[in-house]
């Protein structure tokens, strides 16, 4: 099999996730823009979903935003878990595909977005978060309104000065600025 040094991840982008999506029209137009990209490239697509009792496999609300279309030979993850990695189904290939660097769009920002992207460094992948390319909604904890353009945020500040671990670094850049290199 062809050897990749960088893997695009998209993770989440799924009707009923995007429903209250912060500028999910947005989102979803710079992902397909990055798709096209990354096909245009020969980089690998992996689409990863989430699945539960509210987005029960195969149903409406569990499918991909109309806008997104996977290509035949892209690949897809199943998984039930916020972290992407929790199916080992997912370090298999990209072990099979020869990834070391993954540049990684979806949603949720402060679930699924954020729990794959510290995996995948403490994994030791390097990693690119699409800055605005991850979305969440508005959300309200302890009695404290967390707004969705806070979170989306506050994770690109963390993610923009290099979240640095022992075999691998994190950055954050704009779609329009990500290099499949």
């Amino acid at each position: 099999m062809t050897q990749h040094r960088t893997a695009l991840l998209v993770i989440d982008l799924q009707k009923e996730v995007l429903g209250n999506a912060h500028d999910a029209d947005g989102v979803v137009s710079r992902v397909v823009g990055l798709v096209d990209r990354a096909h245009h490239e020969n980089v690998p697509v992996i689409w990863v979903q989430h699945n539960d009792e509210g987005m029960p496999l195969g149903s409406d609300q569990w499918a991909l935003d109309d806008r997104l279309v996977p290509a035949d030979d892209d690949a897809r993850i199943d998984k039930t878990y916020g972290d992407s990695f929790s199916n080992p189904e997912l370090p298999a290939l990209l072990e099979r595909l020869g990834v070391r660097r993954l540049v990684i769009a979806g949603a949720q920002t402060d679930q699924c977005i954020r729990s794959t992207w510290h995996s995948a460094l403490m994994r030791g992948y390097d990693t690119v978060l699409v800055s605005d390319a991850h979305t969440t909604e508005d959300m309200e904890f302890d009695g404290v309104e967390l707004p969705a353009r806070a979170t989306i945020a506050h994770t690109n500040m963390y993610a923009t000065w290099g979240s640095v671990y022992p075999d691998a670094r994190g950055t954050a850049t704009p779609a329009d600025q990500v290099e499949f290199v």
